[in-house]
């Protein structure tokens, strides 16, 4: 949904996101090695909700007034609880995120994701995981996200889609999505006991 922030809303996001978030360069697991994320980020929500990506276990910050603000509003509007959201900051066009699916088990089997862009319009890319039929080729497709925008994800889409944010050589300014979700709290016990 294009606009779905106004510009003054967006913008006041923006600041409050660039300037009292606790933004940090996670190192994962990749090939068996550690790394340093191609982005900063920032694993918020309530207390029971951690998760895992890439082998590696997340314990949320505590939540601030508008990001908690905005996540029950978003709660109500696409009619599922979020209880934590993935804060990535994107500083330029080398910064990324690669194909993946948000398919985590403590995610559930349909998860809603919630994806709020603040900042620089990027180019968000989805591809089916495999082909429909043997033969044919894996669709594709890309969408311009910008600044106050917001993109919905549910039902199967992380089933049989995946998506990324690629590099690029452009010159853009500076990003931030905000990847609302709900975590199961049980899930994530059933896990670690």
């Amino acid at each position: 949904m294009a606009d779905y922030l106004t510009v003054a809303a967006a913008d006041k996001l923006f600041s409050h996101c660039l300037s009292c978030l606790p933004w940090k360069q996670e190192a994962i697991r990749l090939f068996g090695k550690p790394v340093l994320q191609p982005r900063l980020q920032v694993w918020m929500g309530d207390a029971g909700a951690r998760y895992r990506y890439s082998g590696t276990w997340f314990s949320p910050e505590p939540w601030t007034a508008e990001l908690h603000q905005l996540a029950r509003r978003l709660s109500e509007q696409v009619g599922a609880p979020l209880n934590s959201v993935l804060c990535n900051r994107y500083v330029d066009g080398e910064h990324s995120m690669g194909w993946h699916a948000d398919d985590e088990p403590e995610l559930g089997p349909a998860p809603v994701i919630a994806s709020v862009s603040l900042g620089a319009s990027r180019r968000f890319r989805l591809r089916q995981r495999k082909a429909w039929c043997t033969g044919h080729e894996r669709r594709s497709m890309g969408l311009d996200l910008g600044h106050g925008d917001l993109l919905v994800m549910r039902g199967d889409t992380q089933r049989y889609w995946e998506h990324s944010l690629p590099k690029t050589r452009k010159r853009v300014g500076e990003r931030i999505n905000l990847t609302f979700r709900h975590v199961d709290p049980e899930l994530v016990r059933g896990q670690l006991s």
